[in-house]
């Protein structure tokens, strides 16, 4: 129970680890004593769908994070175990005024976590302020039905980032509050993170990451973001950043609309090299945050897509043929297909691929090797470094044709490979055992004659796998 002389304002940091547009850090900022807190949960750390990639992104994230919160006066606490047992600790040596804390899309798992939450929080006489996140609507909030509720959230002002926080208060024996370690992989029983391209994730990567995209690299964003070779540069690469909250999507939509104003009123050029061109790019990156907010409510009101069909109708048709051989060689990227090899290995050398490519690979593992979505959609989020749940299990679903809403989406791996990978640039760096098959046997390694085969230092069958 927090005593009549007041208490601290417990910020609790879950996918919104930055300290601009933070709404919760701005209300208990101007309350009183804040103490900001990460909790390292085992069940998060334990889930099916965590992997070691996502704790570097975390741990970066978080290390920025204390950086920045200590430059106000506070810096970030961090504690192990389950939320609702960590509260109950935190609250016996600093008695709590409020939990505070954004509203998160819930997995069955964070909604376990939160109830147990809610109930320590209803019992011990704390409110919990959970606020909404930018552009989503929980239903019951009273305008859940209005289409444009997103882009009018999208559009109020950024919450101010406190001026300073008021130092803590010494616990009852009088001794200051132990910040806290933050946990190698090794200390989390973690495997190493075995990436070849590791992108910083902190609030001031992200920062950087959207001044560069919205100054230099975004002006060809409609015409490079759907080919593997040109979308790793091309792309925002803001998704890390959003899923981890360093950057808020208010910030980048308001950014993003600032910039457009700019380049219509002939404050900005409206050119950008190599025959970009920033009106249209940036109305097509603006039908993305509006394709993202779409995503993410569409979980918000239907949680259970995470393991069920989202149309019923649906069910049993692949859920008894499912082919464990079939699914091995898609996840390690030996399917006969390359494009969609390098797309696989290119995801688990990295983290990230452009979303064509993703849609790509759950389509071919649903459509083409007839597995049902469950497996691959766990696969892919432990190797997604931008993993949100939000947008990952409706795009699944979507792809493999059980969301009900269209009809099924299926790509040609060959002729996405064609259109996408004309000269091979991304299939020969992700699978070099195509490295001396001619061009004109690229994208259909297993259409080359016998002797083309031995040229070329790859006997389909043998060197590379046949589809």
């Amino acid at each position: 129970m927090t005593p009549s002389g007041g208490g601290v304002h417990v910020v609790w940091f879950r996918r919104d680890l930055r300290v601009h547009d933070h709404a919760p850090l701005h209300q208990a900022a101007r309350r009183g004593p804040v103490l900001p807190l990460y909790i390292v949960e085992p069940a998060v750390i334990g889930a099916a769908d965590f992997s070691p990639r996502h704790w570097t992104g975390l741990r970066d994230a978080l290390e920025d994070l204390r950086l920045a919160l200590g430059r106000l006066g506070q810096p970030l606490v961090v504690r192990f175990g389950d939320a609702a047992d960590v509260l109950e600790r935190l609250g016996r040596a600093w008695p709590i005024a409020a939990l505070w804390s954004h509203d998160e899309t819930l997995t069955a798992a964070a909604a376990v976590r939160d109830g147990a939450v809610r109930a320590w929080a209803r019992a011990a006489g704390i409110p919990w302020h959970a606020l909404p996140q930018p552009g989503i609507v929980r239903p019951g909030a009273g305008d859940e039905r209005r289409p444009d509720a997103w882009r009018l959230d999208l559009r109020q002002p950024l919450a101010p980032v406190p001026t300073a926080l008021a130092p803590l208060p010494a616990d009852a024996d009088g001794r200051p509050i132990e910040p806290g370690a933050l946990p190698s992989h090794a200390m989390l029983g973690l495997a190493p993170d075995d990436r070849v391209e590791i992108a910083p994730a902190g609030e001031a990567a992200a920062l950087a990451a959207l001044d560069d995209f919205l100054d230099h690299r975004g002006a060809r964003y409609h015409l490079d973001a759907a080919s593997p070779v040109t979308a790793w540069s091309g792309s925002s690469r803001l998704s890390v950043h959003l899923a981890h909250g360093t950057l808020s999507l208010r910030r980048a939509h308001q950014a993003a609309h600032a910039r457009l104003a700019a380049v219509r009123t002939g404050g900005r050029a409206a050119r950008g090299a190599g025959g970009g061109d920033w009106l249209h790019a940036l109305a097509v990156f603006g039908g993305r945050i509006e394709q993202r907010c779409h995503c993410i409510q569409a979980f918000e009101d239907l949680p259970a897509i995470e393991t069920r069909n989202w149309e019923p109708a649906y069910d049993g048709l692949r859920e008894d043929a499912f082919d464990a051989e079939r699914f091995a060689a898609w996840c390690a990227g030996r399917t006969g297909y390359p494009l969609v090899d390098a797309a696989m290995r290119a995801l688990a050398g990295a983290g990230w691929l452009n979303f064509r490519m993703r849609a790509m690979l759950v389509s071919f593992a649903a459509h083409d090797l007839w597995l049902h979505w469950r497996e691959p959609a766990l696969h892919l989020a432990r190797l997604f470094a931008d993993y949100e749940p939000g947008i990952h299990y409706p795009q699944v679903q979507i792809q493999a044709g059980t969301a009900g809403r269209a009809g099924p989406r299926i790509y040609n791996p060959t002729l996405q490979a064609r259109a996408q990978d004309p000269d091979g640039l991304f299939i020969r760096r992700w699978v070099p055992e195509l490295e001396g098959v001619p061009d004109s046997y690229l994208h259909a390694p297993w259409l080359m004659p016998d002797p083309v085969q031995r040229r070329a230092g790859c006997v389909v069958g043998r060197d590379y796998p046949a589809p």
